[in-house]
């Protein structure tokens, strides 16, 4: 059984068992490796699929009908891409798409010398940590952009003008957080609940960077370094009850955000206080419970969270619709990355990489494709991130985006 005929069984058991909506259909501009033309730019998708591990020696499915969650992003992230093949086939979009599993039983070095890897003028990868610089040296050899999606870090990858970050990252978040705390400075006394680690000695140096890049009168951050064990009475010297306090929490543990934003959600009926998070914060579905209620949260996210737009509705209508299931965020983000730049890449061509930093085809989110310079001095182009940041307002259950 070849990989697409699985991806084509592993929708009918995504359907059957309802824990995530179906694949669009397969689109005739999705093409196997040995059927590549000259006369198409290539796109290719790096993603962990686990196909091989799905399915035995026999090409029978292992799990019934099961569906582990592990399989679950790299599969969320095909179907965007399926429904944005289906959008640029209706546009009359010529381009040969392809699915490379990252997780099969080829190593990294076997799934580089694929044709559609070979042939590729687009990678886009879902992939981990130890994947990243690999594959970034090797679109730089190869000179063809490479889009990373998912993790917000470099990987140590310089000199490199390739690679695209689009998860962005902390040093990107900090800039963010900062310039909102800006904004708010004349309507709240702004504060820095920290914890001890290397993690958040990192996010404290990448906040006094900004700051020191900021001219004119700077915030002068007050930093208080919590004890393992901190309880509200720790955070109570900080709060005034006639005026706002805007509580930062400086560290990305999730227990740390949960316990400083629970004792602040108490105090808030005393003492007025909002929190600012991190990006990890995103995926806190605790927030949403009474213990929180009525506690403003922030947090930055590079993406936008909001389906309000005529495309996000009918997305989310056709899968409640039709399969009683919800689209995950990861579906919108392979759709706005296939439809994006497979519009970019079908009209540039081999100079898509002089053109990654324009603002077109945007589809839900407003990135904001920026050359990054680690090193200012010597004027060297690391690689590409997308700059935008959205600040997310959680309150009761709600999420809006307040810039």
């Amino acid at each position: 059984m070849r990989n697409y005929s699985r991806l084509f069984f592993l929708t009918i058991v995504l359907m059957s068992s309802m824990i995530v909506p179906v694949f669009a259909q397969d689109s005739a501009l999705v093409t196997l490796p040995q059927q590549l033309t000259k006369k198409k730019q290539v796109v290719t998708f790096l993603l962990p699929l686990y196909l091989d591990s799905a399915f035995d020696a026999g090409g029978q499915y292992r799990f019934g009908k099961q569906f582990p969650r592990y399989l679950l992003p790299g599969l969320e992230f095909y179907e965007g891409v399926q429904l944005a093949i289906d959008s640029l086939n209706k546009e009359k979009v010529e381009l040969d798409v392809n699915v490379i599993d990252t997780r099969s039983n080829r190593n990294l070095q076997t799934l580089m010398q694929d044709p559609a890897v070979q042939n590729a003028n687009l990678l886009v990868g879902h992939i981990g940590n130890n994947e990243v610089r690999p594959w970034a040296d090797f679109a730089n050899k190869k000179q063809v952009p490479f889009v990373n999606v998912n993790l917000p870090n470099d990987a140590g990858v310089t000199n490199n003008p390739y690679m695209v970050i689009l998860n962005s990252t902390l040093a990107t978040h900090a800039q963010g957080i900062y310039e909102y705390l800006e904004k708010k400075r004349n309507q709240a006394s702004i504060i820095v609940f920290t914890r001890n680690g290397a993690q958040e000695t990192r996010l404290k140096g990448y906040l006094t960077d900004v700051e020191k890049s900021k001219p004119g009168a700077q915030l002068k951050l007050k930093y208080v370094t919590l004890p393992s064990d901190f309880e509200a009475e720790n955070l109570l010297p900080y709060l005034d009850s006639t005026k706002n306090t805007l509580a930062v929490a400086g560290s990305l543990d999730v227990q740390f955000a949960r316990k400083l934003a629970g004792h602040l959600a108490e105090l808030n009926k005393t003492y007025p206080v909002q929190i600012m998070g991190m990006p990890t914060w995103d995926g806190i579905r605790d927030f949403e419970s009474d213990e929180y209620k009525d506690l403003e949260i922030f947090y930055t996210i590079p993406f936008n969270p909001v389906r309000t737009d005529s495309l996000s509705v009918s997305i989310t209508n056709h899968f409640r619709d039709k399969l009683f299931a919800r689209p995950s965020d990861m579906v919108f983000r392979g759709y706005e990355v296939m439809y994006r730049f497979g519009k970019m890449v079908a009209e540039q061509g081999p100079n898509l990489a002089l053109g990654l930093g324009e603002k077109k085809y945007q589809v839900f989110t407003d990135f904001d494709i920026q050359p990054v310079l680690l090193n200012k001095q010597e004027q060297q182009l690391d690689y590409f991130e997308n700059k935008k940041m959205y600040v997310v307002k959680l309150l009761n259950g709600t999420i809006t985006t307040v810039n």
